[in-house]
């Protein structure tokens, strides 16, 4: 049976002059459409060395598309995104964010770049899902030789697909293009780039907005403790509420009831494959079942149901979670061949055995949260960074910096650690928000005002004061 690997990890996002093209042999620029942008925009693929060190040696062609300014009159510093992930492709999120910045694309170019290794940049991806595991897979099935098989399909040296040789990419693709500088957005795992960015290149930076940060101090894998503050706050935010209360007055015992009923015996139920329409099996499991209710915590309308879904698991009606996942299922999330291949690499090799401990020791979803490393990332070729790598981030970019105070993934300490060593920035922890703040919020307006100020401590904040406090869905009938 073939293993899905997306399944095991729920992570855990111009202005081209003629003389750019014609001075750079290595960049090809076209008129064309994206998803459901209605305007004309640009795509475009940048030759670069695979290994930076060896210029002469392998190539690979990175692959960007840029959003022109609307009002392209008065030249503006362009704004460069930076995917989450590891593994997402900044080009295939062209719709959403094309409406998230909209504001921005107004009088700036917006620049997607296809990090190394996603999208059309020699994507490390291979076909290893079963269209139908999401139901029937459970995690402890994981098959060691079906991982080995496509790591094997991937083509040539995927030890230079590391984050530094990404901000190279980047960096390049500026140059390409014309830009002295261009400001940056990281969100997630782009904010780690996005520092790394800062401190390779400095001088190719007006701006950075650091959404949701993963700190290098701080290594991306470890996430029990973070989702289980993440879903204490949705625990005691329902107590708050009168109708969640009153409709679930014994919340938390019920997911412990439920999550030591499937640890006792995972249950298998016949369902229709809600994509597909066929026949299927839903194996579940303790794992799958917190795993996709960790997901739920990364955005506020997933969060509202989780109360319902667990209510419900508890009475033996896993219907509801089974909505859930069909929201999700099919979606090309992540390439999770560039995922491991990062994260295996530069985060699970600096975890301490007392760290793993420490991170586990916690009544959500315990250690759950390491099982695809553990098992993965052994068989992943490996490669390190230097030790320079790893030090703090003390360029003095102006740098704005976000984070919500739900977020089950990067929590807002995480901001704080970035904060202390960045002297020209600011870090505004937004209430009743979670992943990813810009895509939810008003952030994208403070944003913008950023862009153009470029003092990340005086900023008009107070749109965030309007996001509403959480609500949940009590019944099958909506949020009450």
């Amino acid at each position: 049976m073939k293993i899905m690997w997306k399944a095991l990890f729920t992570v855990t996002l111009l202005s081209v002059s003629a003389a750019s093209s014609a001075e750079n042999s290595n960049l090809t620029i076209e008129n064309c459409h994206l998803g459901e942008i209605r305007s004309q925009v640009k795509c475009g693929k940048l030759v670069v060395p695979e290994n930076y060190q060896q210029h002469d040696g392998a190539k690979i062609s990175i692959n960007f598309a840029v959003l022109p300014a609307i009002d392209n009159s008065e030249y503006k510093t362009p704004l460069m995104f930076l995917a989450g992930g590891p593994g997402q492709a900044a080009v295939e999120l062209a719709t959403g964010l094309n409406r998230i910045f909209s504001e921005v694309r107004k009088t700036r170019d917006i620049i997607l770049v296809d990090q190394r290794g996603t999208g059309e940049s020699s994507a490390l991806s291979c076909d290893l899902e079963d269209e139908e595991s999401v139901y029937a897979v459970i995690a402890s099935e994981i098959n060691e030789q079906d991982v080995k098989n496509c790591i094997a399909q991937f083509k040539g040296d995927i030890s230079q697909f590391n984050s530094e040789n990404a901000i190279r990419d980047f960096d390049e693709v500026r140059k390409a293009l014309g830009h002295k500088k261009v400001n940056i957005y990281g969100g997630s795992y782009g904010t780690r780039a996005g520092l790394v960015y800062m401190r390779m290149f400095p001088e190719s930076l007006d701006t950075a907005v650091l959404d949701s940060v993963g700190p290098i101090e701080v290594p991306i894998g470890m996430f029990g403790q973070s989702g289980a503050r993440s879903f204490r706050l949705l625990l005691e935010n329902c107590q708050k509420s009168e109708s969640c209360h009153q409709a679930f007055p014994n919340l938390a015992q019920e997911f412990q009831a439920v999550k030591a009923r499937l640890a006792k015996e995972p249950v298998t139920i016949d369902i229709q494959h809600p994509r597909l329409g066929t026949p299927s099996k839903f194996v579940l499991d303790e794992v799958k079942f917190t795993g996709n209710l960790r997901f739920q915590l990364y955005g506020v309308e997933g969060r509202s149901m989780v109360p319902l879904v667990i209510h419900q698991a508890y009475l033996g009606n896993y219907q509801p979670l089974i909505g859930l996942i069909a929201r999700t299922e099919g979606e090309q999330i992540v390439y999770t061949g560039l995922l491991f291949n990062i994260v295996c690499n530069e985060d699970i090799p600096r975890v301490s055995e007392q760290m793993r401990q420490a991170d586990a020791d916690n009544n959500f979803d315990g250690k759950t949260s390491h099982l695809a490393w553990d098992v993965i990332c052994p068989l992943f070729p490996s490669y390190r960074p230097s030790q320079e790598f790893y030090q703090s981030v003390t360029a003095n970019v102006p740098t704005l910096i976000l984070s919500g105070d739900l977020d089950p993934v990067t929590p807002p300490s995480n901001g704080d650690y970035s904060a202390k060593t960045l002297p020209n920035s600011h870090h505004i922890v937004v209430k009743n928000a979670s992943h990813t703040v810009a895509m939810s919020t008003c952030a994208s307006d403070i944003i913008n005002e950023f862009l153009t100020s470029r003092d990340p401590k005086a900023l008009d904040e107070s749109c965030l004061d309007d996001v509403p406090e959480e609500s949940f869905m009590t019944s099958v009938n909506g949020i009450q």
